[in-house]
């Protein structure tokens, strides 16, 4: 089996300790992801940068979201709403590919920078969002969208602009996370479309991120069992200050 072949090659270089960090790690960002909305594209990156470099990233977590939403769109599948998730996705698509193109032509130091610039501007974009209460109706929600789309082709961590889009369009609870998931996959189709045909995608990169994406399927449902119980603002604080140091952290070492 070629393709087979190709995943465990992707894992040569990668050692028995590595692969378990990083397992640990995807599903407990699967499951604040599933609680808060967001938190693979922000927490993965931590682990991976050191692991294999910036430029993969991208392309990695890209293909593991398609199994972690699908796993929150099994988990919350009747509150997702449909009109919207089409808004935003027609607006984002074009933007998305332009985003995701524009990434495949950086450096290592490059997709360090813009990596570790987004992940620490997430904090302070949803604080932001959060106080000033915009309200969207449908035309804002596809401008936005079509600004999240350039955002979310070429960076990680940027999930939190489309949480801000869905709540100021009227959305709350659950909701936002089961419309989230189902626009992040259709955009991740897009994304994995053209980092492959930019040839992002190695045997690596396919292999990190189906198993990250395979260990991250249940945390939605874990998430489900979850939401209702645990304080969301904990979690989140502690979120923001890893992503602050994260984030910082890479951008010190695109300078090393």
């Amino acid at each position: 089996m070629p393709l087979l072949a190709d995943i465990a090659a992707g894992f040569a270089d990668i050692s028995l300790p590595q692969i378990v960090l990083v397992a640990a790690v995807a599903l407990f960002a699967s499951v604040v992801g599933g609680v808060a909305g967001y938190g693979t594209g922000a927490l993965m990156p931590l682990v991976l940068v050191p692991m294999v470099g910036a430029e993969p990233v991208v392309p990695i977590i890209a293909i593991s979201a398609l199994f972690s939403n699908t796993g929150r769109i099994a988990a919350f599948f009747r509150q997702v709403d449909v009109r919207r998730a089409l808004i935003v996705i027609a607006g984002a698509a074009l933007t998305c590919v332009l985003g995701a193109y524009g990434y495949s032509r950086l450096t290592g130091v490059g997709a360090a920078l813009v990596i570790g610039t987004m992940l620490i501007l997430s904090v302070p974009l949803r604080r932001l969002a959060r106080r000033s209460e915009l309200k969207l109706g449908d035309r804002g929600l596809a401008a936005g969208a079509a600004g999240f789309g350039l955002l979310v082709g070429g960076t990680a961590g940027s999930g939190v602009i489309l949480l801000t889009l869905l709540m100021s369009a009227g959305l709350q609870g659950a909701a936002v996370v089961a419309t989230d998931a189902a626009i992040s996959v259709v955009v991740g189709i897009v994304k994995v479309s053209v980092f492959g045909m930019a040839g992002a995608v190695t045997a690596q990169v396919i292999a990190l991120g189906l198993l990250i994406g395979m260990i991250a399927f249940p945390g939605g449902f874990l998430a489900k069992m979850l939401v209702d119980r645990m304080p969301v603002h904990i979690h989140t604080a502690m979120l923001d200050a890893v992503v602050i140091v994260g984030g910082a952290t890479m951008i010190l070492s695109a300078f090393r």
